[in-house]
């Protein structure tokens, strides 16, 4: 049972008989009297059980957009219900404008609209649907939770899908779909035709042009059909931030780039995250749906604090299939990390990948080492030096062992690897 602001006032006004009567016995008597209206007016309120209350599945939203969740309130009973109704999720839902007054004459029904707005990837729930129905005093109203379950699925937001139609322009160029033609590229046999200046002279094809008045050159179609493993590191130094974005979302975006961009180039695609311990894995092949497969599959997932075992997600690679693959490894360029744990498993990928490590940078250490206005800037600069100079090392380490680095922002690592992919597929490297 809950009381209004009525029953107060109510109380107050017992200081007129008090005056004209002060005695215990008139203080004792309003208060009694006061409650037994209240408790009568509390036992004639609707029970907000009798309502029947279903909720509209909601479905998946991209992180950071609104999306709508509807209630459908009905009244079977034979009295009209004056309610207040708060529709309550957990916090990192977003709920807003979820207190809905109802006037719900008998057997009538109504639709009641809560704005969400996610701000955490996963699957958020409706913690219950608060109900208060006042008496007809409005002294008292009977009030009760019910249990009406709801689940919003919170996707990664995929902002760097706007890179996505510049990269699709210069993959139909590599195609030759579009007018403008990419020479000596890939490694699949296209067509002949007459020599021009600037061609590759690897490209001319000698017994063609014995039998022609012209020398002739080969083109070549970029190559298809090609494996993309994308491997995501869900380890301790996933869950640092930049800015306001944990690493491991801006490596999401990264990935999912990619893998829209590949599945249009006719490339199969498989996907792995993990840290001691697979936490994802999907095998995709070619399919047209990829980026909302990886993003229901992304959004449950969240940095361990642990270590990375790279020498068991190299080995769910490997379990993926021994035919020739561009595995790109979504993990900080931490120096520890890759020198310690990385660096003893790669030489066992290079002998049978192509290998790509895209790391996120933090544009705050840049930042530091120009600072020098007092002393302790002149100490932070001269850390983020060697945190930089560190990252550096680790980098040409990696490049001497054959791997491909790419290290950008959080803003510019999409488009980046997404460039990285498009220029390998041109050259024939994958």
């Amino acid at each position: 049972m809950t009381i209004t602001g009525r029953v107060p006032l109510l109380l107050a006004l017992g200081l007129v008989p008090v005056v004209l009567r002060p005695a215990m016995g008139t203080v004792w008597g309003w208060l009694l009297l006061v409650g037994l209206v209240t408790l009568v007016d509390w036992w004639l309120a609707v029970r907000p059980a009798t309502l029947t209350i279903r909720r509209a599945e909601v479905g998946s939203v991209r992180l950071g957009y609104a999306a709508l969740t509807r209630l459908t309130i009905d009244n079977p009973g034979t009295r009209t219900v004056r309610a207040l109704v708060r529709d309550a999720w957990q916090p990192t839902a977003g709920a807003s404008g979820n207190r809905h007054r109802i006037h719900l004459p008998a057997g009538d029904a109504t639709t009641l609209s809560t704005d969400l707005c996610p701000r955490r990837r996963g699957d958020l729930r409706a913690v219950g649907v608060t109900v208060r129905i006042p008496g007809p005093l409005g002294l008292a109203a009977r009030q009760s939770t019910l249990d009406v379950p709801g689940t919003v699925r919170s996707l990664p937001p995929f902002e760097s899908r706007k890179h996505l139609p510049s990269r699709l322009a210069r993959l139909r160029e590599l195609d030759g779909r579009s007018a403008v033609r990419i020479r000596g590229a890939g490694t699949e046999f296209d067509s002949l035709r007459e020599y021009v200046r600037g061609d590759d002279v690897r490209s001319i094809d000698w017994r063609a042009s014995a039998r022609n008045r012209n020398v002739v050159v080969r083109t070549w179609q970029p190559e298809r059909d090609r494996r993309v493993v994308i491997v995501l590191d869900t380890s301790r130094v996933s869950a640092a931030r930049i800015g306001d974005v944990p690493r491991l979302d801006s490596a999401m975006d990264a990935g999912l780039l990619l893998a829209a961009l590949a599945a249009r180039a006719g490339d199969r695609i498989d996907f792995l995250a993990g840290d001691r311990f697979v936490r994802a894995r999907v095998r995709a092949a070619g399919a047209r749906d990829i980026v909302a497969t990886l993003q229901d599959t992304m959004a449950d997932l969240e940095p361990v604090i642990a270590e990375a075992d790279w020498a068991g997600l190299a080995g769910a690679v490997n379990h993926l299939g021994r035919q020739r693959a561009l595995v790109v490894l979504l993990t900080p360029l931490e120096p520890a990390s890759v020198i310690e744990s990385l660096l003893p498993v790669l030489p066992a990928l290079i002998k049978h990948h192509r290998v790509v490590v895209a790391s996120v940078q933090d544009p705050a250490l840049g930042a530091l080492r120009e600072q020098r206005e007092s002393l302790t800037d002149v100490y932070a600069a001269a850390a983020a030096s060697q945190v930089l100079q560190q990252r550096r090392r680790a980098s040409e380490i990696l490049t001497a062992l054959g791997v491909d680095v790419v290290d950008a922002d959080a803003e510019r690592l999409p488009p980046a690897l997404a460039d990285h992919y498009l220029t390998l597929k041109a050259r024939g490297l994958l």
